[in-house]
């Protein structure tokens, strides 16, 4: 049997009161004042929340569980300082932690990092050394903290060395994932996800930084961004850039999933990249949450796309769950516990 496992999900719907001490928490830093202390959130709101929405389709859907992280456009690090930064970190991964704490079997956590523009990388060490005590298997990164204006230096940079180092110290993975877009110009699912995507590839291809961390993990999310759709320009350009090819430079270390709003473009994304490179994610209750008139299932019922690729049982399996166990080796070590 194989476990169904989603790597990409996203607490879209938090209680009103979570978010309604965010507004709180920003009118506060602008007018110069600290913010009330953070509202006590029954369990059974978080019960309702979840029931109704993210455990509710992962049932109707057949997945068994998710990796299950703080909504990526409300992470936000570019509001305030670092100080708002790492409150608003610590107060969502805590309330991630609560959804695995009630739903043990169904929630693996993976935290967001106060990632303010202005700071290095120390503030983010401290809440993943933080969240990994806490039981977290992994982090979203973001490769703009500024909001979608790019301004921080590339992914292969040394500024981002000490956070790798613990990265690979505690032995977690981390999506590359950005937050909601400042620029008018970039919306923020669909344009600056998916450039900021296919952008950390590209300075992945540019630089060496796999050859000083060989144990480094990163997801790139919604499936590789433009990457795959252009595999063979990626392709020409390591080779013009002198760099290896790209399956021993880069795709020992990232992953694509499978957050691909439609049957061709899954198909896409099986023919170029390696199944071993694949894991599947619908980020569901997220981006995309309506029909597809084309076919009368929800865009992001991800699972029947796959279920429907000509592929191996084992390549099935390894898309659904064996990749995800070796990308997340603290997630497979707890399901191991639990006897799976």
């Amino acid at each position: 049997m194989t476990l169904i496992i989603d790597c990409h999900g996203h607490y879209t719907t938090a209680p009103s009161a979570h978010n309604d001490w965010r507004d709180v928490q920003k009118a506060a830093f602008k007018a110069g004042e600290a913010p009330p202390s953070y509202p006590v959130i029954p369990d059974d709101d978080i019960r309702e929340t979840l029931e109704k929405n993210q455990i509710r389709l992962l049932k109707e859907r057949g997945a068994d569980m998710t990796i299950f992280s703080p909504r990526a456009s409300a992470m936000a690090p570019h509001v305030g300082d670092e100080n708002v930064a790492l409150q608003w970190a610590r107060v969502n991964n805590d309330l991630i932690a609560r959804c695995v704490a009630l739903y043990p079997d169904i929630f693996a956590p993976v935290c967001m990092l106060p990632q303010s523009p202005a700071a290095d990388m120390q503030g983010s060490i401290a809440e993943l050394e933080r969240c990994v005590g806490l039981g977290f298997i992994g982090c979203n990164l973001n490769p703009d903290p500024g909001g979608g204006h790019f301004k921080h230096p590339p992914l292969t940079d040394r500024f981002w060395y000490p956070f790798y180092e613990k990265m690979c110290e505690l032995d977690v993975p981390a999506m590359i994932h950005v937050s909601g877009s400042c620029n008018p110009g970039l919306h923020a699912t669909g344009a600056y996800y998916i450039a900021a995507d296919t952008i950390a590839f590209m300075q992945l291809i540019e630089g060496n930084l796999f050859r000083d961390f060989p144990t480094l993990r990163f997801i790139i999310p919604h499936g590789g961004g433009a990457v795959p759709y252009h595999w063979g320009r990626y392709r020409g350009l390591a080779d013009m850039l002198k760099q290896p090819d790209l399956a021993s430079h880069v795709m020992n270390n990232v992953w694509f999933d499978t957050c691909v709003y439609h049957q061709p473009g899954i198909n896409l994304l099986a023919d170029v990249i390696d199944t071993k490179n694949i894991l599947f994610g619908s980020e569901m209750v997220g981006a995309v949450r309506g029909i597809d008139p084309t076919t009368g299932y929800y865009f992001d019922d991800t699972k029947r796309y796959i279920d429907a690729l000509d592929i191996s049982a084992a390549q099935r399996h390894a898309i659904f769950e064996g990749n995800a166990r070796r990308v997340f080796p603290r997630l497979d070590a707890q399901l191991k516990v639990r006897g799976l």
